[in-house]
């Protein structure tokens, strides 16, 4: 008897389930699942150098930290920089050992540049090198209106979505409905960090090239544009 109602019970379940199974199908609407992309590529108008400057000696004279600084301000006067772009990086001037068998230790302090063109980095390299600072380097590259950027390129995928679903529908006579589900695949970032460009010697990396010149000047440098990209699913609805 205990194992009849025990059957009946499973019976009674496995039917309520599979009527929920074929409800469910019933009542789920017909779908298509796209995948629309986007790029741009921007030139950076905001590039970042590091600048170290530390004491040295200049034959029987030292050329201090601070007298460095005073020549580095000018020069950027010189060149029409503003002096608010150039700002500390460490608060403090570090200090480290020049001699391992001597107690001789000479400070130095970091520095950041914010410039905006190719042309105003080649300027302030030839300067720094002339200046004998040769601890200068480009740390990133970003541009002013990146955030603005971002959204078309992500509004444009999400438009060739919807174009990529309306012409799959259309070739087999439907029509593309509301959008179901939409998930952003992005990861782009504000600010591209890049290995440093050195004031001495020609090197390249992903994101810069620097072009050695037979002439004085330190050559040519050219960035290569910001590659901004979208990825946006989108699942629509059949009509």
């Amino acid at each position: 008897m205990k194992q009849i109602l025990s059957l009946t019970i499973s019976l009674i379940l496995l039917t309520q389930f599979l009527y929920g199974q074929e409800q469910k199908s019933k009542d789920q609407k017909p779908y298509i699942e796209v995948i629309g992309h986007s790029e741009k590529k921007i030139i950076p108008d905001e590039i970042y150098l590091s600048i170290k400057i530390k004491e040295r000696e200049s034959g029987r004279d030292q050329i201090t930290v601070e007298q460095q600084e005073k020549e580095l301000k000018q020069a950027l006067n010189d060149l029409n920089i503003p002096l608010e772009l150039l700002t500390v990086a460490d608060a403090q001037a570090d200090y480290i050992q020049v001699k391992w068998n001597k107690k001789d230790v000479i400070s130095q302090s970091e520095y950041e540049l914010k410039l905006s063109t190719a042309q105003q980095v080649a300027v302030v390299f030839e300067k720094l090198d002339d200046m004998k600072i040769d601890n200068v380097f480009i740390s990133k590259v970003s541009h002013s209106k990146l955030k603005e950027y971002h959204k078309e390129v992500e509004i444009k995928a999400i438009k060739n979505a919807k174009e990529k679903a309306d012409y799959l529908l259309t070739a087999i006579g439907q029509e593309t409905g509301t959008a179901l589900i939409i998930k952003d695949h992005n990861a782009n970032s504000d600010v591209h960090y890049i290995d440093g460009l050195n004031v001495r010697g020609a090197r390249s990396n992903a994101n810069v090239q620097y072009l050695e010149s037979k002439s004085k000047s330190l050559g040519t440098i050219q960035f290569r544009k910001i590659k901004l990209e979208s990825t946006i699913y989108v699942k629509f609805e059949i009509k």
